[in-house]
């Protein structure tokens, strides 16, 4: 069986996936980390029959044979996305409606209108710590911070965690061997905000969660907060980084999206078909022998969903430049009942930090030949390890938003949609979206 770790899957996941279809069709067996064995299911098809059948696979990870066995102890690198706890992650039925609706009732407190101002807000003070320079990393400088600092916002939480807890995420879902540890460290600090909340709420999703009528204990509360941190912020910062990479080398893309062929949220589904942010997604278990395209299935087998795999099915997709645009269809969040409750806030934070950094750097450009660009393989996800531009050097362009040097200062809390009339934050200066759009139509005119 092929590993999907290890020099084979960190060269081109994608091309080993392609090479996994030939060999096996749909549903592939695959070694994971330790050589614990599963299926990696690749067909579009499959992969909803698997995400939308919990009785056939659940997400109960203690119907796993290798975990029964002792075979993925508490040191294993699986076991920070595998090991069982009271989560709606890895519940079914009438416990796992009651787990998902108090999350997805606490952050539908927060209307989208205000979660944007943030986002507006946060992007400013990015941009106007790189914009004097003429150049920038958008990974580093762009992507990799803006998440997180939007949610850790929502939960109510001091800025200056973000920066840990962005790298102990990252590290975590890479299933590395300090995986464990960056997991404990991500405990550690949701549970310093639980404890803080208990005592003294506010607007922000931590206090909305200690408050739902579903009466989750303390522990709950933190590891709902663990599972919205981590499943929210790697895919965001991979849909930025993915996107932002499109528009500086692909012309045929950035000319359908000067052209108003195609709007940045229509662009966004694009990408989430072509380099959706997570490769796969941990895991579903086999209740009992069943059969799944042809391949038989056993009881405690573990099924990883193939998210790009079953998005580049030739049976859906037989020709991959057909344009997406518009096309929700794809897994790029999965499907099912566990289909991911933050993929709205995740489409706010995207569009409207790129559109606020296009519109405030409208000339942005590559720095390095497009083949310099490198990707980190891990395995859940394809990360853009950096996106070098360069740019005229701006000063004072922030409208009076906070500059290099200048201490940055605490946002008020975001206001829960039932007190909507309540005075909002102050918003940031109206950004001229059709300066970027002009732009590139005089950039595409001089070619």
């Amino acid at each position: 069986m092929r590993r999907l770790y290890g020099p084979e899957a960190d060269a081109d996941p994608i091309a080993l996936y392609e090479r996994l279809r030939g060999e096996h069709g749909s549903v592939a067996p695959v070694l994971l980390p330790g050589d614990r064995p599963a299926w990696l299911v690749l067909g579009h098809r499959e992969n909803l029959e698997v995400a939308r059948t919990p009785s056939l696979f659940s997400r109960d990870s203690r119907l796993w044979r290798d975990m029964q066995q002792g075979k993925v102890p508490p040191d294993h690198p699986l076991a920070p996305l595998t090991m069982w706890q009271p989560l709606c992650v890895f519940a079914d039925g009438e416990e796992h409606a009651r787990l998902r609706k108090a999350v997805t009732e606490s952050l539908s407190q927060f209307e989208a209108r205000g979660i944007r101002r943030y986002v507006t807000r946060f992007a400013h003070q990015l941009i106007d710590e790189f914009e004097p320079e003429g150049r920038a990393d958008l990974v580093e400088q762009f992507a990799d911070q803006l998440p997180l600092r939007v949610i850790t916002q929502l939960f109510g939480m001091p800025e200056h965690y973000g920066p840990r807890l962005t790298d102990a995420a990252k590290d975590m879902i890479r299933g590395t061997e300090t995986a464990v540890a960056s997991n404990d460290y991500i405990t550690e600090a949701l549970q310093d905000l639980v404890d803080r909340k208990r005592v003294d709420p506010g607007h922000d999703v931590a206090s909305k969660l200690l408050e739902h009528p579903a009466r989750l204990s303390n522990d709950e509360v933190r590891e709902h907060l663990r599972v919205v941190l981590v499943s929210a912020n790697e895919p965001t910062v991979n849909l930025i980084a993915n996107t932002l990479r499109l528009v500086l080398t692909d012309q045929r893309f950035r000319a359908t999206l000067a052209g108003g062929h195609m709007t940045l949220p229509d662009a966004l589904e694009q990408v989430l078909w072509d380099e959706p942010p997570m490769t796969t997604n941990i895991g579903r278990w086999a209740t009992g022998d069943a059969q799944l395209a042809g391949h038989p299935i056993k009881a405690g087998d573990m099924l990883l969903l193939g998210l790009a795999a079953g998005n580049a099915d030739p049976q859906i997709r037989p020709d991959k430049s057909t344009p997406m645009h518009g096309n929700r269809s794809h897994l790029a969040f999965s499907g099912g009942p566990h289909e991911c409750p933050g993929q709205d806030l995740g489409r706010a934070i995207v569009d409207t930090g790129i559109d606020t950094l296009l519109s405030r750097v409208p000339d942005l450009r590559l720095a390095v030949p497009e083949e310099k660009l490198t990707w980190e393989t891990a395995l859940m996800s394809r990360r853009l390890v950096s996106l070098p531009v360069t740019f005229a050097a701006r000063r004072g362009k922030g409208g009076g938003r906070q500059g290099p040097g200048v201490p940055s200062v605490e946002l008020p809390p975001l206001q829960p949609q039932e007190t909507a009339s309540a005075p909002m934050p102050p918003a940031a200066p109206p950004v001229v979206r059709t300066s970027w759009w002009a732009s590139l139509k005089q950039k595409l005119r001089g070619r």
